[in-house]
């Protein structure tokens, strides 16, 4: 997932980085029977380390991806199984999507076909579609060709539908299914809960905030009154709507602005008018300041998925107990409308020699619902599986029933009794292979629009231009 933990995104880019220095040639990596993938980096030079492939007659499996995160799966993987660590090498591309680098590489892999092809490759929120239903959907095995029994198994993990709709191709078949769920939630202080309206529990400030942006804006008053901000920027905003929306950004060929993103317009422009935000951008330190309290006023919330919180928001809070910096002082409610944020999608080339073996991975990874499965340790933190041990939404409705979601971070709440409902409330059916590119250009739009720098007309009127000079798309 894009910015999705940090820590890994930084030790990539690092990699890109270097690989660039010597020619551009992606930095490789590969693991016998699930040894530790071992990546040097000195002097400027990056080097990889470990048995040569196909070591012992075993079969290698070429895994292409954008983080440490899938390919270190794969450890635990060969633990459970240690037969099929006994029959396969690991060999780990792996290339940061910092500058774009990672989709064209990716590209090339697949087109090019032979020994090289990647039996398994990654995608994420931001271009999924690409590969799912888009320009290189052609080159992804449907599911069910790797031996998965996919209806069954669907029903029987209880599996986001959102992240079916995303993987399914314009034939009908799963090709892609990812292992987190991103439904997102409305993550906020319970500090400022209580001093404004004399509680802090979620299903009283959902009905503060929520449903439906008139509520969310007369919650923003009563926390203005009290000298707070509601959100940190306009796009915590934007991502409850972006990918909620009634109809997709493109329709039969035509550029299509649904009535929620036309009225993010106006409600950027309150939020901004009223002093109910500092602001901030995303990824920005003034956003992250945010979280810890420490910006130009203190702010309610944020909205965003469970990753948001265990991956981004408790290393920014300041703390790493209850009662230091804002740790412990956050909890979760349902949101002004339901929504999801990200997500990282799996598959197969259909030219893989491999199929068998990458089915049982991806099967283990996204659809076994057991204590042995990938998302029962990821949604509990367990199995050395997450490098930071924190607890995360998975895509299995099932397992998150099981699972425990009590976090210190959260004052105790258990947040599976959130994220599970906000999954549902996720949809996957309104999104296009262009969003990443179409967002840029609106978003930049409304901001101009909001600091006054030009009218409402007039951002409209830029971005319906930008996207009809960048994009095979008929604007009218």
């Amino acid at each position: 997932m894009k910015k999705r933990i940090l820590t890994a995104v930084l030790s990539v880019a690092m990699i890109a980085s270097l690989a660039a220095c010597t020619g551009g040639t992606p930095a490789t990596t590969t693991a016998g029977g699930g040894a530790d993938a071992t990546t040097a980096a000195g002097g400027g030079d990056a080097a990889a380390t470990t048995a040569a492939p196909g070591a012992d007659g075993k079969t290698v499996l070429n895994v292409m991806s954008f983080t440490v995160e899938v390919p270190d799966m794969f450890k635990k993987y060969f633990e459970v199984y240690p037969d099929r660590a006994a029959k396969y090498d690991l060999n780990t591309t792996i290339i940061a999507t910092t500058d774009g680098a990672y989709e064209p590489a990716l590209d090339q892999a697949l087109a090019s076909g032979g020994t090289a092809v990647p039996d398994l490759y990654c995608a994420e929120i931001a271009f999924v579609l690409k590969y799912t239903k888009g320009d290189m959907a052609a080159y992804a095995a449907p599911y069910k060709d790797l031996g998965i029994d996919v209806d069954a198994l669907l029903t029987a993990g209880d599996i986001a539908q959102y992240t079916v709709d995303l993987g399914t191709n314009p034939s009908g078949d799963l090709v892609g299914l990812g292992y987190q769920s991103a439904g997102g939630a409305f993550i906020y202080r319970s500090s400022i809960a209580k001093d404004t309206w004399g509680t802090d529990d979620p299903t009283e400030i959902a009905a503060k905030i929520g449903p439906g942006w008139d509520k969310f804006l007369g919650a923003a008053a009563d926390l203005k009154a009290k000298g707070y901000g509601i959100i940190s920027g306009d796009g915590d905003a934007w991502h409850a709507i972006e990918n909620s929306s009634s109809s997709p950004w493109i329709v039969d060929g035509k550029l299509t602005i649904s009535p929620e993103r036309d009225a993010f317009i106006d409600l950027s422009k309150q939020l901004k008018d009223g002093g109910y935000h500092n602001d901030t951008q995303d990824w920005t330190d003034a956003w992250y300041a945010d979280m810890q309290g420490i910006g130009a006023q203190p702010v309610f919330g944020f909205f965003g998925p469970a990753w948001l919180i265990n991956y981004v928001m408790v290393g920014n809070s300041g703390g790493t107990a209850p009662g230091e910096g804002t740790y412990g002082d956050w909890r979760v409610c349902e949101p002004t409308q339901g929504f999801f944020w990200g997500g990282t999608w799996l598959l197969a080339s259909k030219d893989s020699p491999n199929k068998e073996a990458i089915g049982d991975f991806i099967e283990w990874v996204t659809l076994d619902t057991s204590d042995t499965g990938l998302q029962y340790f990821w949604a509990n933190g367990s199995g050395g599986i997450n490098a930071t041990g924190t607890k995360d939404a998975v895509a299995s409705g099932v397992v998150m029933a099981k699972s425990d979601g009590k976090m210190d971070f959260l004052g105790g709440q258990n947040m599976f009794d959130v994220f599970v409902p906000a999954t549902a409330f996720a949809k996957g059916d309104t999104l296009t292979q262009y969003d990443q590119t179409i967002n840029g250009y609106f978003r930049d739009a409304v901001r101009q629009y909001t600091a006054g720098n030009i009218t409402r007309d007039e951002a409209i009127a830029q971005f319906k231009q930008q996207v009809a000079d960048n994009l095979d798309v008929v604007v009218e």
